[in-house]
């Protein structure tokens, strides 16, 4: 989704932005949204060096396929090759191997660390709040209630003065009640259970939003531990493969077998480069998704919630 989309919707919604606790963490939110997919681009580029050197591994694997027929058959007929020369392509292969290096640079990793440490803190700030709209809620419902009580009392302590003044004949007083009786009790009511409703119904949204953001928030932690696993593997199985690639150096004997693990290990390898690519894919999907989500929740967002009465404690 376009950041300039983000903005203007943003900026549309007066009644987000003038809540200003909640304009900052929408706001935190989607920058540290636009972080995790600049670390997605990143690592789009790790995996694009991973196969590369997939890609020569694979040639490898050919030039020895080829080297060796090559071998076989010089040593059944009078031609014949120098040892030394005998996995020359192979070898070759092997160093551009070696010189391609780790795909994952130290700058992935320190923004993965920084990306990663932007999600906890946001977490936990976004837990903290919903913990204190809960309190809110509660404490709402809890004044409601004993409003509504208080409101009832009174209406009741009316209408028993009323008889007891009219028991013991009191004119003034019962004029007095009766005058009293006059004022709208019902419309009261509904006025102060209209503000109560409408006090909950603006904390209510503000934690639905924050609800998202920490559900969203939750899985890209989650997305990005898969993501680091994939990396650790990826990394140990390509630190084989160079010790592999190293030990063919020593001679034909030792191109074989280390040509041999190779290629016991190349589906390992391509396996885990493929799994790191559809993991980097589904979380650039989840940030996609939970920003749109979060977007609709702004835009449904409890009109002029944030005007008027205000809170009631």
């Amino acid at each position: 989704m376009n950041q300039e989309v983000v903005n203007v919707i943003l900026k549309s919604r007066e009644d987000i932005w003038k809540n200003q606790e909640l304009f900052g963490f929408v706001n935190d939110y989607f920058e540290n949204s636009l972080s995790t997919l600049d670390f997605c681009t990143a690592l789009e580029g790790c995996i694009k060096r991973a196969l590369h050197s997939q890609s020569i591994l694979q040639m490898a694997l050919v030039r020895f396929g080829q080297e060796h027929q090559e071998l076989s058959s010089s040593s059944s007929s009078s031609t014949s090759v120098r040892s030394e020369d005998a996995y020359e392509k192979t070898l070759e292969e092997l160093r551009n191997f070696k010189n391609a290096g780790d795909p994952f640079t130290q700058e992935f990793f320190s923004t993965f660390q920084m990306v990663y440490a932007q999600q906890i803190s946001m977490l936990e700030k976004l837990q903290a709040k919903k913990m204190k709209l809960d309190k809110r809620l509660k404490s709402i419902k809890t004044w409601r209630r004993v409003s509504n009580v208080i409101f009832v009392v009174t209406i009741v302590g009316v209408i028993v003065i009323s008889v007891v003044a009219a028991a013991i004949t009191a004119p003034p007083v019962v004029t007095a009640l009766a005058a009293a009786a006059t004022v709208p009790l019902g419309s009261m009511g509904k006025w102060i259970n209209f503000l109560w409703g409408k006090c909950e119904k603006e904390i209510r949204g503000q934690r639905e939003i924050i609800l998202n953001m920490q559900l969203g928030n939750y899985i890209l932690i989650k997305d990005m531990d898969s993501i680091r696993v994939l990396v650790d593997r990826l990394q140990i199985e390509i630190e084989a493969i160079m010790q592999n690639a190293d030990f063919a150096m020593r001679g034909d004997e030792a191109v074989m077998i280390a040509v041999e693990e190779i290629r016991k290990n190349m589906d390992l390898f391509m396996n885990t480069i493929q799994d790191l690519s559809l993991n980097t894919d589904k979380c650039t999907r989840h940030i996609q998704r939970a920003k749109a989500v979060i977007l609709r929740r702004i835009i449904n967002y409890p009109e002029n919630s944030s005007r008027g009465g205000g809170m009631l404690f």
